[in-house]
């Protein structure tokens, strides 16, 4: 893991990229105590060892679907089978769709190992975490390793989303969401220690799969929110992911700014999601 040392930084932003439903703003000063990170999102090899250690079953198993995206459905999925999502068409609910056959009965993550772990709720992500001695990040901290000690930049490497016509990230790159020409190289996740890492050592936390965090949803968060090792709201209905993920697209969802946030039931799981642990400095 990555020790970050504690101390303050502006987090939020006021760029009018924002989305102002989410709470994005306003910038806002938040001191934090040091703690460890991951450098990489919990990959698949390592929630192998979880749950062969462990027996658990991830909520989506017990569900008996999860989210896919339409493009990757596995073709022996019958078109019966395919839950459409009113709203979201891109988003087919599909029976047999967890971690270990993300694109539903008759995939694999074979030669995937190195890749997110997907197909995770946030009560899954817990566990996992207790399992590993570690916790989800809060939403502060999360922020705060993301822009890499940069200062109200965009992206965690500057300003410019492709600096020299370079790709840092993997998103959508295309017309959403009919076609993804993959001119970052991939299509759908990619390995956890893609692209370079920001200045803090840690990668892909931009784009790749939306990350959980600990907090419980606000959009007043940044208005009413402790600015001292800040845990969000004590109650909620949906917890807060950051990062966008490989889908994202500026002409539908410009999420993977290092300030923007989104949020998901925690017993949610789709083919986007993933998480990285922290753990306390002591």
């Amino acid at each position: 893991m990555v020790l970050l040392g504690g101390g303050s930084f502006l987090m939020g932003t006021n760029d009018s990229e924002g989305f102002p439903a989410d709470g994005e703003g306003p910038v806002r000063e938040v001191t934090l105590d040091s703690f460890y990170i991951d450098p990489y999102a919990v990959s698949n090899e390592e929630f192998i060892r979880f749950v062969q250690e462990t027996g658990y079953v991830t909520e989506a198993e017990k569900y008996g679907w999860s989210f896919v995206f339409h493009s990757f459905v596995s073709p022996s999925v019958g078109l019966a089978e395919r839950m459409n999502v009113p709203g979201t068409p891109w988003w087919k609910g599909i029976p047999g769709a967890y971690w270990y056959q993300p694109e539903g009965i008759g995939s694999t993550i074979e030669g995937r190992g190195d890749h997110p772990v997907i197909h995770v709720s946030w009560n899954d992500a817990v566990n996992y975490c207790h399992w590993a001695g570690k916790r989800l990040p809060s939403e502060a901290e999360w922020e705060y390793a993301a822009r890499g000690g940069l200062v109200q930049k965009g992206y965690p490497w500057g300003d410019s989303l492709r600096p020299s016509g370079q790709h840092r990230c993997n998103i959508w790159q295309g017309k959403f969401p009919e076609k993804n020409h993959a001119s970052d190289g991939y299509v759908g996740t990619a390995p956890v220690h893609s692209f370079e890492s920001n200045g803090y050592g840690l990668y892909n936390v931009v784009g790749n799969v939306w990350e959980w965090c600990s907090d419980w949803f606000s959009s007043e968060a940044g208005i009413l929110g402790n600015r001292v090792n800040p845990e969000g709201p004590e109650h909620g209905s949906h917890k807060v992911m950051r990062g966008g993920s490989y889908l994202c697209h500026s002409s539908y969802c410009n999420r993977y700014r290092v300030a923007a946030r989104s949020s998901n039931t925690p017993d949610s799981s789709t083919g986007n999601i993933g998480f990285r642990c922290v753990a306390d400095y002591k």
